[in-house]
């Protein structure tokens, strides 16, 4: 198998852990998912929110939600009013056109004006840690697209045939090949 067959497989492997992570909140790192936020889709007839957004300071971080979760300032979650836990949103500053996708895991804000509360860290990725409070536009995801998927299928070769090859000179003990 060639090394580019390799380095393609282990990136297909890779988009899709991370894509399952995020479902189930696993994920902290918001680096793949900021720069990625397009393999998301939005249906043509999701409701659109605009309006304030505020977010949790860092020494909320081990604090309860409401959906029972410990919150993290490096996780993609949010607060919201109305959406059900575990909904996938899509956030975007409008005034720098920075996006993130978050996880609904708690009830707020409970402020006036303010339509989403954010942790520390989608704050930092939609860049308003600086102004504290910042106009964003919320969209619910509904489904999300496989990140990479294969033209055609690869056929891996046996282990007796990377045996025989001069990449793999050593032979089987008993001098078979198991198929």
């Amino acid at each position: 198998m060639k090394s580019e067959e390799f380095a393609t497989a282990a990136v297909i492997l890779r988009r899709a852990v991370l894509t399952v992570l995020l479902l189930f909140g696993a994920v902290a790192n918001s680096s793949f998912f900021t720069l990625h936020s397009s393999l998301f889709v939005t249906p043509a007839g999701a409701q659109t929110q605009t309006g304030k957004a505020s977010y949790y300071a860092k020494r909320a971080t081990g604090t309860r939600t409401a959906s029972g979760e410990k919150l993290h300032h490096d996780s993609l979650t949010c607060a919201h009013r109305t959406y059900p836990f575990g909904t996938l949103l899509h956030v975007k500053n409008p005034a720098n056109d920075r996006e993130v996708v978050v996880r609904v895991n708690d009830r707020g804000p409970f402020v006036r004006g303010r339509i989403i509360d954010l942790s520390w860290g989608a704050a930092k990725a939609l860049g308003i840690l600086a102004q504290g409070i910042a106009t964003v536009v919320i969209e619910p995801l509904v489904e999300f697209r496989i990140p990479m998927r294969a033209e055609e299928v690869l056929e891996l070769p046996r282990i007796a045939e990377a045996m025989e090859t001069e990449e793999f000179p050593w032979k089987p003990i008993n001098g078979e090949f198991f198929e």
